[in-house]
C-alpha cells in the first residue's frame, strides 16, 4: 500500500516516477490474475469441505460403506462419460497433431516426479513399506477434476487473459480430455509398475534381512504371510514372481565368478518394469473410452452422425454428455471424503511429507516452466497461450487419488496414504493459486 503515497510525500525525477508506474502496473496486473486464479482454486476447496463434512460421523452420507459405491459410478460411468464426449467433441485430427507434446509432457511429469522420489527416499532414509506410496505421490499429478474445474472457469472469467470464452472453453475441453485420458493409460502402466515393483523389493528386502511382526496370539507371522498380495503379480500378469525372483540379474560365467554388465542390468530392470505392467488395468474404463472418442473425433462420418445439432444419432451422444456433467462434484466431493481418514491416523514423518510438498509444488512446476518455454522456443508448442499454460500446470497438480488406489491394491502404505494426502491437497489451493497466476503472467 505505501506505494499508492509515495508520489504525495517526496519529490521523485521523472526516471523514478517512471520505475515506481511500472512497478504499480504490474502489482495491479498480477493481483487481477491473483484472483482470476483464484476462483476455481475456491470451487475446489468448498466443494472438497462439504465431500468432508458429509463423511464425518455424524452426518456419515459419505462414509465408509457409502463411498465405494460412488467410487464405482465415478470409475466406471462418469469418468468414461466425460472423456468420451469432450474428446469426440473437440478432438480432431488436425488438433491432435498439433497436440502431440502433451502426452510427451505429461510423461516427463511422470518420470521426473518419480526420479525426485527416489531421491527423497534415498535422502529420508523412509521406511520400506512407505517407498512405493512416495513414487507414487511424487510421479502422478491429479490430472482429472482439478484441471477440468480450473481451465473452464479461467476461460469464463470476465479478466481473462486468454481471450473469448467461447474458442477459450472449447480448446480447454480438448485439452483438459486430452490430460485425462493420457494421465490414466500413464498412472496404470508406468506408476503401477514402479510401485508395484517397489512394494516388491522392499518386501523381499525385509524377507531377506529376517524382518518379522509380532502377533499377539501366534507369536512372529512373516511380514508376506500377511499381505501375500503384495509379493505376487496379479492375473494376467506377463510374468511371475517366481521367475522374478530368478530372473532378478542375469548374470555370466566368467573364470568362475558372476559378472553382469550394465546393459544387461539396464535391459533386466526394463523387462522387470514391463513385467509388472497389469495389462488389464491399464485398460480401464477410461482408456477405453478415450480410445473410442478418438475414433469418433478423428473419423469424421462417424462424428457426424453423433455429435452436432443435425447428427441423426445425437440423442446418444447428448445422453452421454447429461451423465458427464456429474463427475466433477462427485470426484471432488470424494476427495474431501477420502481426506477424512488422513485427520485420524499418523505414521509419516514431516521431512517425508515436506519433501513430497517441495517436490510436487516447487521443484515440479520450475522444471515445468523451463520444459514448455524450452520446448515453445524449439517450436515443438505452439503460440496458444491457453495450451501453454495447460502444459504448465500439469506439473503443479497435487497427488493423483489413484495412487490410493494402487496403495489399497498392493496393501502397502494404506493409512499412510490419507497423510499424505491431507497435507498436499491442504497446501494445493495455496500453491496452486500462485502457479496459476506466475503461469498465466508468463504465458500472457
Amino acid at each position: 500500500m505505501a506505494l499508492f503515497f509515495l508520489d504525495f510525500t517526496v519529490p521523485y525525477t521523472p526516471g523514478e516516477k517512471l520505475h515506481l508506474s511500472l512497478v504499480k502496473k504490474f502489482a495491479m496486473e498480477f493481483l487481477d490474475l491473483f484472483i482470476v486464479a483464484l476462483m476455481p482454486v475456491l470451487k475446489i476447496l468448498l466443494v472438497t469441505a462439504v465431500g468432508l463434512f458429509l463423511a464425518t460421523e455424524r452426518i456419515n452420507l459419505l462414509g465408509a460403506d457409502a463411498r465405494p459405491y460412488l467410487n464405482n459410478l465415478v470409475f466406471y460411468l462418469f469418468s468414461p462419460s466425460i472423456i468420451f464426449s469432450n474428446l469426440a467433441e473437440t478432438i480432431t485430427l488436425d488438433s491432435l497433431t498439433n497436440l502431440w507434446f502433451m502426452p510427451v509432457n505429461i510423461l516427463l511429469t511422470f518420470i521426473i516426479g518419480s526420479a525426485l522420489a527416489w531421491i527423497l527416499v534415498k535422502i529420508t532414509r523412509a521406511p520400506r513399506h512407505l517407498r512405493s506410496l512416495i513414487i507414487g505421490s511424487c510421479a502422478a499429478g491429479n490430472l482429472g477434476n482439478f484441471l477440468l474445474i480450473i481451465i473452464p472457469a479461467l476461460c469464463d472469467d470476465d479478466n481473462s487473459p486468454f481471450g473469448d470464452s467461447s474458442v477459450c472453453s472449447t480448446d480447454g475441453e480438448s485439452y483438459v480430455a486430452l490430460s485425462m485420458a493420457i494421465g490414466a493409460v500413464y498412472i496404470w502402466s508406468y506408476v503401477y509398475a514402479i510401485m508395484r515393483l517397489s512394494a516388491n523389493k522392499a518386501t523381499k528386502e525385509i524377507d531377506a534381512s529376517g524382518s518379522t511382526i509380532q502377533d499377539s496370539a501366534s507369536g512372529e507371522i512373516a511380514y508376506s504371510e500377511i499381505c501375500p498380495e503384495a509379493l505376487l503379480p496379479s492375473r494376467g500378469s506377463p510374468i511371475s514372481q517366481e521367475d522374478t525372483d530368478q530372473a532378478e540379474v542375469p548374470s555370466t560365467k566368467s573364470e568362475g565368478k558372476a559378472k553382469v554388465s550394465l546393459l544387461e542390468k539396464a535391459n533386466q530392470h526394463l523387462k522387470n518394469i514391463f513385467g509388472y505392467i497389469d495389462f488389464k488395468k491399464i485398460f480401464a474404463p477410461s482408456t477405453i473410452a478415450a480410445i473410442i472418442g478418438f475414433i469418433v473425433g478423428i473419423i469424421s462420418p462417424i462424428r457426424k452422425v453423433l455429435v452436432g445439432d443435425d447428427a441423426p444419432l445425437r440423442a446418444i451422444y447428448n445422453s452421454v454428455s447429461l451423465i458427464s456433467d456429474a463427475t466433477i462434484p462427485c470426484m471432488t466431493l470424494i476427495i474431501g471424503a477420502n481426506l477424512l481418514k488422513g485427520l485420524k491416523t499418523s505414521g509419516v514423518g514431516p521431512l517425508i511429507i515436506l519433501g513430497i510438498i517441495a517436490i510436487r509444488f516447487i521443484i515440479l512446476p520450475s522444471l515445468g516452466i523451463v520444459i514448455v518455454k524450452a520446448a515453445n522456443h524449439f517450436g515443438m508448442v505452439g503460440s496458444d497461450s491457453l495450451y501453454q499454460f495447460t502444459l504448465m500446470l500439469q506439473y503443479s497438480l497435487p497427488p493423483a487419488m489413484n495412487v490410493g488406489t494402487i496403495s489399497q491394491l498392493l496393501k502397502t502404505g494404506e493409512s499412510e496414504c490419507s497423510v499424505i494426502m491431507l497435507w498436499t491437497y491442504a497446501v494445493a489451493s495455496l500453491f496452486l493459486t500462485l502457479w496459476s497466476t506466475i503461469f498465466m503472467w508468463i504465458v500472457a
